[in-house]
């Protein structure tokens, strides 16, 4: 089959996070047609996690490309990039403070970047409550979407931004993400500066992080008083059930917690003990390196569907830099073939790179040395 012209061809993206988001709507700014598929049953369906920081050199590029950078400013919160590295007896190590006007990396709650993109796009781009199960059609297409309602559509190019366990990465590459040998526990805090204060004192206006080598937290300031704690231990992915537990035992979970961090101090000890709700188990997990695959005309990766690591600090970053990138290469090629060539020829090679910088870096959530972004590097979650 002759590659279509981006202009005439049916662009298919699966996943509507910020990196399928973006793709989408540059792709729309420039006059492709897109849709964009979504497992789940609409924008509402689950939290969407916790706070990002969007860097100048890659995700603020995505956003002015998509003409909302203006409108991410509105929302971000520039005081969000205070950090602060404390030892486990509450010593405070390291402590950044945002000078003024300092744009580098403004935080956004996920939810608040989310329905910005989501706004943007033309009505109905988004089919929600369509979870793919499988890719099929011949690798120069066209190709088949297989949804698990039984439904199939015909597509001239697939965009898996699908994420770490992605239905879309199996039609490129056998490659599944393996555990990193760290793991961590969200816990939630709400109303913080009424009901905690003293974790909204510790916390400040940013992040900030302790670890003992064995161990850690990192503690983050989202919107709306709220607080999202990651309590960071290395062990297995199956390690709430190795102990006996469910994740659902609250208390028995906690005071688990409260045993391993016996010897750190009685305010760090507060983010296990003084949480709002359940735990959510969040195994740390990522892709091989190098993850590369043979050139497809109708099918790419972008973001963690292309590229999982730990998260330090550049998952999002990357995936709108990929989908950006993308777009792009669609609204400036002759075929799809070609753009879908020429990103991944910019993008493999960047986040091959990338991945061997960071591959074992779980570990160094666990460190209890002066972390990379105390000399201006930032690698945290």
């Amino acid at each position: 089959m002759t590659s279509p012209t981006p202009a005439h061809a049916r662009i298919s993206v699966i996943g509507a996070g910020p990196g399928g988001l973006t793709c989408a709507r540059i792709l729309q700014r420039h006059g492709l047609t897109v849709t964009v598929y979504d497992r789940e049953a609409g924008p509402e369906a689950r939290d969407q996690g916790g706070s990002l920081d969007l860097h100048a050199d890659n995700g603020q590029i995505a956003l002015r490309e998509a003409g909302l950078l203006e409108a991410f400013f509105d929302l971000a919160r520039p005081e969000g990039q205070e950090m602060r590295q404390l030892s486990p007896d509450g010593r405070l190590l390291f402590h950044h403070v945002p000078g003024d006007g300092e744009l580098f990396k403004p935080e956004i709650d996920r939810g608040h970047l989310r329905t910005l993109l989501l706004d943007s796009l033309e009505p109905g781009t988004v089919r929600w409550g369509r979870a793919l199960t499988a890719v099929g059609g011949p690798a120069d297409g066209p190709r088949l979407l297989h949804f698990a309602d039984g439904d199939t559509v015909e597509t001239d190019l697939v965009i898996g931004a699908d994420g770490a366990f992605s239905q879309v990465r199996p039609a490129l590459s056998p490659a599944v993400p393996g555990h990193t040998g760290v793991s961590f526990l969200e816990a939630w805090f709400s109303d913080v500066e009424r009901r905690h204060p003293a974790i909204a004192e510790l916390v400040g206006q940013g992040g900030a992080a302790a670890a003992d080598g064995e161990r850690g937290m990192f503690a983050q300031r989202n919107s709306g008083g709220h607080i999202r704690v990651y309590i960071i231990q290395r062990a297995p992915a199956d390690w709430i059930s190795r102990s006996g537990l469910t994740i659902d035992d609250t208390e028995g979970v906690r005071a688990l917690l409260l045993k391993e961090y016996a010897h750190w101090s009685p305010g760090l000890r507060r983010l296990i003990s003084d949480n709002d709700g359940p735990y959510v188990d969040r195994p740390i997990h990522a892709l091989p390196v190098p993850h590369t695959w043979e050139h497809q005309p109708t099918v790419t990766l972008l973001g963690d569907a292309a590229h999982l690591m730990p998260p330090l600090g550049v998952g999002v970053n990357l995936a709108m830099l990929d989908a950006c990138e993308l777009a792009l290469a669609l609204a400036g090629s002759p075929t799809v073939g070609d753009a879908v060539r020429a990103y991944e020829h910019t993008m493999l090679p960047r986040s091959v790179e990338t991945a061997r910088l960071l591959e074992g870096g779980a570990e160094h959530l666990l460190s209890d040395e002066l972390p990379d972004f105390a000399h201006g590097d930032d690698t945290r979650p």
